[in-house]
């Protein structure tokens, strides 16, 4: 058997724009990493709790070029008082990086609910006279509702 035969796979959640996050299983390599944001990746670790020093082990990997490629936005990043810090664009996967750790992980099954839950649904990003606006909604709701009418 060689060292081919057998890849290690990390278990990420990956958010799209438009689309429900979704737990999904990838190959532990660069490759992958890159295909699934469409392009070079950045590492990016805005998450902070009092309650959960885990919370500084959660990397957000983007598209280091989403925003200069224009591409759609996907999700706002807000702090706990829930003002908008950050809106990534394009798609973007969350794992688990400890600070002992030289890779990449999965997140211990707890924090992977958790933060699928978070980021479950796609957001619509607004520009207003009152700065940003964000809009959550369900794609599989308006896809019924469409349905429906016709």
């Amino acid at each position: 058997m060689t060292e081919n035969d057998e890849k290690e796979m990390l278990r990420v959640i990956v958010c799209r724009p438009g689309e429900v996050a979704e737990i999904v299983e990838i190959e532990d390599d660069l490759e992958s990493m890159q295909e699934l944001v469409g392009g070079l990746i950045e590492p990016y670790d805005p998450f902070y709790s009092e309650t959960d020093p885990r919370y500084e082990n959660v990397i957000l990997v983007c598209n280091e070029e989403g925003k200069l490629s224009q591409m759609p936005p996907s999700r706002a990043i807000v702090d706990e008082d829930g003002h908008v810090m950050d809106i990534i664009a394009g798609p973007f996967f969350l794992c688990y990086a400890p600070v002992e750790s030289e890779k990449f992980l999965s997140m211990p099954p707890d924090l992977e609910e958790e933060f699928r839950k978070k980021y479950e649904l796609p957001e619509k990003i607004y520009r207003t006279e009152k700065g940003i606006e964000v809009i959550r909604f369900d794609p599989r709701k308006a896809e019924k509702e469409q349905d429906y009418e016709r």
